[in-house]
C-alpha cells in the first residue's frame, strides 16, 4: 500500500520591524557618534539591539481528515498529552513541549513552548503524528471493504495512530492493566515528574519522559507509596531492570523491535515483567511500526462477535479466541488492521455513540465478555 507524504512546508517568520528612531533633539548637543560599521560595506550597521523572536502558532498542513486531535489524544493511546484550551492539545516529545490544536478550518497548526532546536522539534512532531502514512488512503481502501466502516468515516474522520517513543509508550500501559483512567492518568503524571521539567501550559505541568536510568533509581517501595500498588510497582521496577541489562540498552532493543515480525515483536515484549498479550499489542500498535497489531479487549470483543465473528457471540473471550479476532481483523482490512480496529473502537466508546446516527447501532448490545488476559485495556474508563 503506498503511503501518503504530503509535502510539509513551515513558513519563515517575520523578523520583527526595526525599532523606530525618536526625533532629533531641538536642543544642540555634541554630534551622536557614527554607527557602528561592518567590516563588509554592503551590509546594513549592527544595531545593539538583538531582534525579539514572537513565537505563533504554525500551520502543520494537515486537514482534519488526516488528523483529528479530539479522537486521537483521548481515546487511550497517550496518557501524557492534556487539553489545554477547546480543540488544543499539549505534550513533550523526547525535550520538546508543543501544543497542537485545530483552526476554524478544521487544519491543525502548533505551538512550541520549549525547545532545544525548532527544526528538531517540527521533525520530531512530525513522526510522532505518523504522517507518512495517508489516513485518506487508508480509509479509502478499508472502505472499499466494509460498508459499516464507509459510513463510520464520515462521522469519524481524523482518528490517527500515534507513533510514540517505546519506553513512554510501554511504561503507561503498565500502569494501565487493571485500572481505572483516573489512576491511569495520576501514575503517568507521577512517572513523567521525575524527568525535566520543561513548562507549564494551562495549568498543567509538563516534563520530558524520564530516562531509563532515572527510572532505575526509583525503587518498588516509592512506587507503591505513590499509589500504585504491589503488582505494578514490581512489573514497572522489573521490567525497567531488565531493559537496563541489556547489551545496547533498553531503549535501544524496544526500538529494534519495529524491524522484527509481529509474533517476534510480541514474543519480546512478553518477555517483560508484567506484559501479557493486550498490553504487548497496544506497546506494538502504538510504537513498534506493527500497524497489523490488534489489541482485544471486551470492547474489541463485542465488535467482532457482532460484525466479523457473528458465530463466537456469546462465548467466553479467552486468548486463543483473542488470537482468532486478531486474524479477522487481519483478514478483513490487511497489513494496516490495526489502524481500522482503531477507528471502530473509538466508534464504540460511549462519547462517540452519542455523535453518531442511531442505525450504527441498530444490533442489540451484548453483555460485556470477561477476559482471561490480566493486561488488556479498556479505553473508556477501565482497563481490565
Amino acid at each position: 500500500m503506498r503511503s501518503l507524504k504530503p509535502p510539509l512546508a513551515m513558513k519563515r517568520p517575520r523578523p520583527p520591524s526595526p525599532p523606530l528612531l525618536s526625533p532629533a533633539s531641538t536642543k544642540q548637543t555634541s554630534p551622536p557618534p557614527p554607527p557602528l560599521k561592518s567590516l563588509h560595506p554592503n551590509t546594513p550597521p549592527i544595531s545593539s539591539k538583538k531582534p525579539k523572536s514572537h513565537p505563533k502558532w504554525v500551520p502543520l498542513n494537515l486537514s482534519q481528515t488526516e488528523l483529528s486531535l479530539p479522537l486521537t489524544f483521548p481515546t487511550g493511546q497517550t496518557f501524557r498529552w492534556k487539553q489545554t484550551g477547546p480543540l488544543q492539545y499539549t505534550g513533550t516529545i523526547g525535550p520538546h513541549l508543543l501544543s497542537l490544536k485545530h483552526l476554524q478550518n478544521g487544519d491543525v497548526s502548533y505551538f512550541i513552548h520549549f525547545t532545544p532546536s525548532e527544526s528538531a522539534a517540527k521533525l520530531a512532531l512530525l513522526d510522532f503524528l505518523n504522517v507518512s502514512i495517508s489516513l485518506a488512503k487508508l480509509w479509502e481502501v478499508f472502505s472499499e471493504n466494509d460498508s459499516r466502516f464507509a459510513e463510520l468515516a464520515k462521522y469519524l474522520k481524523g482518528a490517527r495512530v500515534l507513533r510514540q517513543d517505546p519506553v513512554e509508550c510501554l511504561v503507561q500501559f503498565l500502569c494501565s492493566s487493571n485500572n481505572n483512567i483516573g489512576r491511569i492518568t495520576k501514575m503517568v503524571d507521577f512517572v513523567s515528574s521525575l524527568g525535566t521539567h520543561l513548562g507549564s501550559v494551562g495549568g498543567f505541568e509538563f516534563h520530558e519522559f524520564p530516562s531509563l536510568e532515572r527510572l532505575s533509581a526509583v525503587s518498588e517501595e516509592e512506587l507503591r507509596q505513590a499509589g500504585f500498588g504491589y503488582s505494578r510497582a514490581k512489573y514497572i521496577t522489573g521490567t525497567v531492570d531488565v531493559l537496563q541489562s541489556k547489551p545496547d540498552g533498553g531503549a535501544q532493543w524496544l526500538l529494534s523491535l519495529r524491524k522484527l515480525d509481529l509474533q517476534e515483536a510480541f514474543d519480546a515484549l512478553c518477555s517483560l515483567p508484567g506484559v501479557g498479550p493486550k498490553v504487548a499489542a497496544c506497546v506494538a500498535l502504538f510504537s513498534l511500526d506493527q500497524h497489523h497489531a490488534i489489541p482485544v479487549d471486551t470492547h474489541v470483543w463485542q465488535i467482532a462477535t457482532k460484525y466479523l465473528l457473528p458465530e463466537l457471540a456469546g462465548a467466553r473471550l479467552t486468548p486463543k479466541l483473542c488470537g482468532r479476532v486478531a486474524e479477522a481483523f487481519v483478514s478483513k482490512y490487511g497489513e494496516y488492521a490495526g489502524w481500522a480496529q482503531t477507528l471502530l473502537f473509538i466508534a464504540d466508546l460511549p462519547s462517540q455513540k452519542a455523535l453518531l446516527p442511531s442505525h450504527f447501532w441498530d444490533i442489540k448490545e451484548k453483555k460485556s465478555a470477561k477476559i482471561e488476559d490480566s493486561n488488556s485495556c479498556n479505553i473508556d474508563g477501565n482497563y481490565s
